[in-house]
């Protein structure tokens, strides 16, 4: 695809042997050159005469910005100068550093110049105002390059660590909001070889020269890489460039190449021959470039792009090269955004529509006024640009009512969006898949945790599986559909005594996945056309059915059961109820129809599963575990928190700016990967699990706390029950502000938790054959609670005098044991901390309970007790209270 320049422009002697950087004004109408002798040379574009001289200027200028009216240079002696485009005069010194200058960077509005040099930090000056001076510090390495993006709303520094620092300027203060590494090389800043960011003129992305001599695009919104210029030079790249419209992009390099590539495709559609490249400037609207050498020569270059391209130089702005657009989380082909806040929606024609007040439509988050007229606010002259979208353009000025309606989009549990050219498809406790984008196909890796029963594999994938599921039974898999193909669903079982081993089903022409779920024995798919559809694990069709809350948003699987998660009625706030059903399969039956999911204002879930023990979770946005209890009875079920990872006391101190992503529930404990630095998705390499012991939220953070001494007293026998805690050792108790001891809200914690299990337990009993084990764990459990509750009442009667005899005789109702027992110990325990008043009043509760009348309502009314069955909230009685 290689063109020959028609005729080969010619070498103009601009300065003497040096380092030469060139740049057009804006409107294109003059081309100014800076180098080692002391004379700045400006060209007329479309004139081939002499250019006019700025002689008076410093020596070694080694960076030049420009703007329409005025232009800035910066020499190896420290100085930033201003000079006149009217004049062709010097006018001003703008700033001075005590090293010499590397680089200057002109913002899109003029308003500022940011200046790099030897010095550790950057600054930032103010046209209008050189005493409005900002320094950047917090890179606190030596700066090669500097660039602003097309907005003006980030600048990008290139230290001579090999780390890109990005600063966001839309505050008061420049703040460094992410450091990218692993992409540029180490350089010193007097090298020619270049690490300068180029900005993509959509502003999305940037390129910037590798270490390998190749050029990598780098999305701004989540900072990965992306498409690759590669195998053009063979030697260290000098020079970066796009065309205005960023259809194409120049690049030149030490090995005498001059290359011309298309955006598209990565492709190399012109080569030329010019040694010691440094520099190249395209002109902004015509098919011109101009470029400087370290010989002091400057190039200017009218039909730069052959006849054969350059058309497309004449095509609207062209996207950045992305391998998945960050923007988009692609999941089945729909679009895949968070869903925003929930303010309010406003009326149709209110009075704002009315008047064509768009005020409001304009996001004001980090904007800042200039009111003062200080110029602190960077591009304050000009309008705010719109905020990034999908397809780059800006957003409708008025919508309609329709438009506003939000619905929660649809997600797969357990896996991650793309990220350059990799994804998780499936994240679980048996092992996790991923995929990698080889622009022609996939390959798709399994890897399991446990190797003794199952071997890993990967195999290459030509039907594009975006979505992926993983039991100890098998793997599943699913595909969008293409223009010519239908969605492929793909099963895969581990083991077979068949030659036979895995399936495939099409859906219908136009039918995409939404989500899916992997079962003991059913697969469920959730579709676009509004379907659930279920199938054995070996593909047979099983139901078909279309549920009442569309479209789905995500489904899980256990065992026989299904839970669907659809959007709802839309609310008065414009955002759709999120609403679960839980089937039974093979029973035919529906345990929960069209309930609501219990979600604060505001809050998303963020996975959904089932609990080792197959109980029904959620995760929300908001950092939240809960489980459902009652779900097998239809309408009792309700969601109870097990843990909320914002109260976590390894976030205590405020230091840590961590958040959580879902893996499951197991063995009573949440597993989860720990992601830092504002990350929302586990990434590569992966990262290891880690696994939090369940928590009720109960009270605020812990607080420092105050020793109390507690008497001595001889152990006997009733001490046994209090063995199992170590909490109730003879250490100090510490009592917390709130009046209620450590000690006591580990108890209390324990007692919720251990309820919850024993409930899940009983719901389950309930509606399947026990067995023995089951049986047993039933009664363990409410010993334990029991036990829990012993301890509980040990601390009531050691931390309080008479005036806690109340709190402490609920203690002793709470209990599940009807035998008589523990109503003993709880009597020996009052008698043992000299609660008299208490204990009589323990023995008679007992002797109620045992005789199955309780006569302890405060008004006056007689219940009987349920001898067969628990004491305590659950049991069905109203004797205790």
């Amino acid at each position: 695809m290689a063109s020959v320049i028609a005729s080969r422009p010619r070498a103009r002697p601009a300065h003497t042997s040096g380092t030469t950087k060139c740049a057009y004004t804006p409107d294109g109408t003059k081309l100014v050159t800076v180098g080692s002798n002391n004379t700045i040379r400006v060209y007329k574009t479309g004139s081939d005469g002499e250019p006019d001289n700025v002689d008076d200027c410093q020596e070694q200028n080694v960076a030049v910005s420009t703007s329409n009216k005025f232009f800035v240079a910066g020499s190896e002696d420290g100085t930033l100068a201003y000079y006149s485009l009217e004049t062709n005069m010097f006018d001003r010194l703008l700033t001075r550093t005590s090293l010499p200058v590397r680089d200057v960077a002109l913002s899109p509005d003029d308003k500022w110049c940011a200046v790099a040099s030897d010095e550790l930090t950057v600054k930032l000056v103010n046209m209008e105002d050189t005493t409005n001076l900002l320094t950047l510090k917090e890179h606190g390495e030596q700066t090669k390059h500097i660039s602003f993006d097309p907005k003006g709303t980030m600048l990008a520094v290139s230290c001579t660590n090999g780390i890109i620092y990005i600063y966001s300027l839309t505050a008061d203060h420049p703040e460094l909001i992410r450091k990218v590494d692993g992409v540029i090389g180490r350089v010193q800043t007097d090298s020619e070889a270049s690490t300068k960011v180029v900005w993509h003129p959509d502003g999305r992305a940037f390129a910037v020269a590798t270490p390998t001599r190749d050029i990598q695009v780098v999305s701004k919104n989540d900072w990965e890489k992306q498409r690759v210029f590669a195998n053009g030079h063979e030697g260290d790249i000098t020079a970066l460039a796009w065309s205005p419209n960023g259809a194409l992009l120049a690049s030149a390099g030490k090995d005498r190449k001059l290359l011309i590539w298309s955006t598209k495709d990565q492709s190399v559609i012109a080569r030329y021959e010019y040694p010691n490249v440094i520099d190249i400037a395209w002109h902004p609207t015509k098919n011109l470039a101009s470029f400087t050498t370290s010989n002091g020569e400057v190039f200017i270059s009218p039909e730069f792009v052959s006849e054969q391209f350059a058309s497309m130089l004449k095509l609207p702005r062209q996207p950045a090269p992305f391998i998945h657009d960050p923007l988009v989380g692609i999941s089945n082909g729909i679009n895949k955004q968070p869903l925003p806040s929930r303010p309010r929606a406003g009326t149709p024609d209110s009075f704002d529509d009315l008047l064509d007040d768009d005020l409001d439509a304009v996001d004001e988050d980090d904007f800042v006024v200039d009111d003062d007229g200080a110029g602190y606010a960077l591009n304050a002259g000009r309008k705010r640009p719109a905020d990034d979208t999908a397809n780059g353009q800006p957003p409708s000025k008025r919508g309609n009512y329709s438009s506003q309606l939000q619905h929660h989009p649809p997600f797969q549990p357990g896996s991650t969006p793309w990220r350059g050219n990799r994804k998780y498809l499936c994240l679980n406790l048996i092992g996790f898949i991923w995929t990698v984008d080889q622009d022609s196909h996939h390959t798709v890796t399994v890897e399991f945790y446990d190797h003794e029963f199952h071997r890993d594999f990967h195999f290459t994938d030509t039907f594009l599986y975006d979505q992926a599921c993983l039991t100890n039974a098998g793997a599943l898999f699913s595909c969008p559909p293409k223009e010519d193909a239908p969605a492929v669903v793909f099963y895969r079982p581990h083991e077979t005594w068949t030659q036979r081993n895995d399936w495939r089903i099409t859906l219908p022409k136009g039918e995409a996945v939404l989500a899916m779920a992997l079962g003991e024995n059913f697969i469920t798919v959730t579709t676009t056309a509004n379907y659930v559809r279920v199938y054995t694990l070996f593909g047979i069709p099983y139901r078909v059915y279309r549920p009442k809350s569309t479209p789905v948003v995500t489904c899980a699987g256990w065992n026989d059961y299904i839970m669907t998660i659809g959007n709802g009625p839309v609310g008065a706030d414009g955002f759709s109820k999120l609403l679960y059903s839980i089937y039974n399969i093979k029973r035919d039956e529906i345990c929960q129809n069209e309930d609501i999911v219990a979600l604060p204002e505001g809050a998303t879930v963020k996975s959904v599963f089932f609990s080792d023990q197959g109980d029904p979770c959620i995760y929300d946005s908001l950092g939240t575990l809960l489980t459902l209890l009652h779900w097998r009875s239809p309408s009792r079920a309700y969601w109870v928190p097990l843990l909320d990872t914002t109260l976590l006391p390894r976030l205590r101190s405020g230091r840590k700016n961590e958040s959580y992503f879902p893996i499951a529930v197991a063995d009573n404990k949440f597993h989860c990967i720990i992601l830092k630095g504002g990350d929302q998705y586990p990434y590569f390499p992966r990262p290891l699990l880690s696994e939090f012991e369940f928590s009720i939220p109960l009270s605020g953070p812990h607080t420092a706390a105050k020793p109390k001494k507690r008497k001595k007293r001889a152990a006997d026998d009733d001490d046994m029950m209090l063995d199992n805690n170590p909490s109730s050792s003879e250490e100090e108790d510490e009592e917390e502000e709130g009046g209620e001891s450590k000690e006591a809200k580990g108890l209390i914690q324990g007692f919720m938790l251990k309820s919850i299990q024993a409930t899940q337990l009983d719901d389950l009993l309930e509606v399947t054959k026990s067995t023995a084990s089951q049986r047993a764990l039933q009664s363990r459990l409410e010993l334990e609670i029991d036990k829990t509750l012993l301890q509980l009442l040990a601390v009531e009667c050691r931390e309080g005098g008479e005036e806690r005899g109340m709190r402490a005789l609920e203690v002793v109702k709470l209990m599940r044991d009807t035998s008589g027992k523990m109503m003993e110990a709880a009597g020996k325990i009052a008698e043992r901390y000299g609660r008299s008043v208490l204990g009589e009043k323990i023995r008679e509760l007992g002797e109620e309970r045992v005789g199955g009348v309780v006569r302890s309502r405060s008004d006056g009314r007689m219940t009987t007790a349920n001898r067969g069955g628990r004491g305590g909230f659950d049991s069905g009685d109203e004797s205790d209270f």
